[in-house]
């Protein structure tokens, strides 16, 4: 593969991101960025393809007192997305695990709400959803993101990433109809070190991002 691609900043790797989406451009396109660093680059994917652009915030719910333990993942809508093997071997049911989902939830449809700064979602079923994040260094999150998308019913689901680890890749390939990972290093480290400026996005950025992405949807559609 040769060198592996540096990007200059999350605009960039956007942009090159885009490229490799291009037969996607259209309106039926949506492409949702994982907070916060993913929101940037989706920006740049969702101008290039004319795509709706959204934020998807999601949480694992852990085993309580082993939360490294998933035993199923959470959307901002509260939507589930169940681990039976864990919830099996732990001896909880899903009235246990919606439960524990319902608190989780309410602090993340806070955190959307915030970022969309009220705007309802941009509805996803038989649609076209690109789920895109900075990078990803094992495709844990990004799997919890497949899941939950999956049930809200996108005729297809593409993942895209400027720079994964090989694992992560594969990972994510077994459960996403399509994986665009623009450079998946084989010493991989860190999703920053490919990067020239991989500063933190704050909340107000990707509320501003958003809000943008809208008003320009807006003004298309008049």
């Amino acid at each position: 593969m040769g060198m592996a691609v540096v990007f200059a900043d999350r605009v960039d790797a956007g942009r090159r991101l885009a490229e490799q989406l291009a037969d996607l451009a259209g309106e039926e396109t949506v492409v949702l960025g994982l907070p916060r660093g993913g929101v940037p680059v989706a920006a740049e994917v969702a101008l290039a393809l004319g795509g709706a652009l959204d934020v998807l915030v999601v949480g694992k719910i852990g085993v309580p007192g082993h939360e490294e333990l998933a035993l199923a993942a959470v959307a901002d809508d509260g939507q589930l997305a169940l681990n039976p093997g864990v919830m099996a071997a732990v001896g909880m049911t899903e009235v246990d695990v919606d439960v524990l989902a319902r608190r989780h939830a309410a602090a993340l449809a806070h955190r959307a709400e915030l970022f969309r700064g009220g705007a309802p979602a941009v509805p996803i079923e038989g649609r076209t959803a690109v789920l895109v994040d900075d990078g990803m260094a094992t495709g844990a999150t990004m799997r919890v993101a497949v899941d939950v998308v999956r049930g809200r019913g996108p005729k297809e689901l593409v993942v895209a990433v400027p720079v994964a680890s090989p694992e992560a890749c594969a990972a994510v390939a077994e459960t996403a109809d399509r994986i665009v990972c623009l450079t998946a290093p084989a010493h991989f480290r860190a999703v920053g070190t490919w990067y020239d400026d991989f500063s933190q996005v704050p909340d107000a950025t990707v509320r501003e991002i958003l809000a943008d992405a809208r008003s320009h949807d807006a003004g298309q559609t008049q």
